[in-house]
């Protein structure tokens, strides 16, 4: 198949890697895009490179901010005596968009996967434990996703954390086994989180 522009080809092919687009919807955002006017592809530009190059890792968390530490560990509103552990950044925003949580987060970098090569010490469980030493945590949530290496996550942070005398409690199953929870409903997220039980 001969292609018109070697330009716009390789800009499908690029937005083809994105999750959840495939050569269709690339194209369509292809020519989307060519309908820009200029200063709107430099904003749209910028604003990736931005991302890439602004956003940092709270040095508390491990969650996404604009700063050192993020909006969410900085806020004295928070019941600082209840964590949330989630497996990536963007678990944060599916759960505060429930509105439903007031405690605060950690942040694990992914789940515990020997087929991937990922162990415990790729994650951030050390900083984890330092937390519930050096705090006020009286409560850890666990909400990896229900999947069975967020429950071997789970079962292993669980471990490591009750003879502390912390209480760990694992989110309710109200999410789908086998599902993400970027892909949860904002009302489930809720529910999983008042019917949370005790590993």
């Amino acid at each position: 198949m001969s292609v018109p522009s070697q330009y716009l080809e390789k800009t499908i092919q690029e937005f083809s890697k994105l999750p959840g687009i495939g050569r269709k919807s690339a194209s369509r955002i292809a020519f989307h895009l060519l309908g820009l006017r200029e200063d709107e592809s430099r904003a749209l530009a910028q604003t990736i490179i931005d991302l890439k190059n602004n956003i940092l890792f709270c040095r508390i968390c491990g969650g996404i901010s604009d700063q050192v530490e993020c909006p969410i560990c900085t806020d004295s509103s928070r019941d600082q005596s209840v964590l949330c552990v989630v497996e990536n950044p963007k678990d944060v925003l599916n759960i505060e968009k429930s509105m439903h949580f007031k405690g605060r987060y950690h942040v694990l970098g992914g789940v515990i996967s020997p087929l991937d090569g990922i162990a415990p010490e790729d994650l951030n469980i050390k900083n984890l434990l330092e937390r519930c030493r050096n705090s006020s945590v009286k409560e850890i949530i666990i909400a990896t996703n229900p999947t069975i290496e967020g429950d071997a996550t789970s079962a292993f942070i669980a471990k490591l954390v009750k003879p502390s005398g912390i209480k760990v409690m694992r989110i309710a199953r109200g999410i789908p086994v086998g599902s993400d929870l970027d892909y949860i409903d904002i009302a489930t997220i809720s529910r999983s989180i008042d019917e949370r039980t005790e590993i």
